[in-house]
């Protein structure tokens, strides 16, 4: 071989150690960029891909079974606010002619389910009496007042089917 081939062989061979080279670096910078990947998905810093993954799945189990626990305690809650005495209307009203000032009043105090109680107490001028009557459903087992359903009726929001008492 002569000279000049020998030294265009050298000059590619150089070429290919550069390009080689720089190949390998670039690899390396890659990889360092997934080591880091994998040490941010777990906490000791070990690139381990089959550790890395059974620990998320572990955390996946955890957090699934943990919003399993929320709500069941979340239905719990509303089951309670449904059965919590929340809904309330007050009806003032005259019982007696002869008064003024609106002394009177029938409340309504449900749940959702139009569990509750009606209170009335109506005053006169020599003295004031009061009544509970129970609800279940939205109606009484004792007959109401206009005023009383009245009160029921804004308290459950059903349709009043008397007139306005007030």
């Amino acid at each position: 071989m002569d000279a000049s081939t020998l030294t265009t062989l050298a000059i590619a061979a150089v070429v290919v150690a550069l390009l080689a080279l720089v190949l390998a670096v670039g690899a390396q910078l890659r990889l360092a960029g997934v080591r880091r990947d994998f040490a941010a998905l777990d906490d000791d810093g070990q690139t381990d891909i089959a550790r890395v993954a059974a620990t998320q799945n572990h955390r996946i189990d955890r957090l699934t079974a943990e919003l399993t626990r929320l709500r069941e305690h979340v239905e719990s809650a509303e089951e309670d606010v449904r059965q919590s005495l929340r809904n309330v209307a007050v009806v003032r009203y005259d019982a007696f002619g002869d008064m003024g000032g609106r002394l009177s009043f029938s409340a309504a105090i449900v749940d959702d389910l139009g569990d509750g109680i009606v209170l009335s107490s109506i005053h006169a001028r020599g003295e004031s009496r009061t009544y509970a009557k129970g609800i279940v459903g939205g109606r009484s087992s004792i007959t109401l007042t206009p005023e009383e359903q009245q009160a029921l009726a804004s308290a459950t929001g059903l349709p009043d089917r008397t007139k306005d008492a007030s």
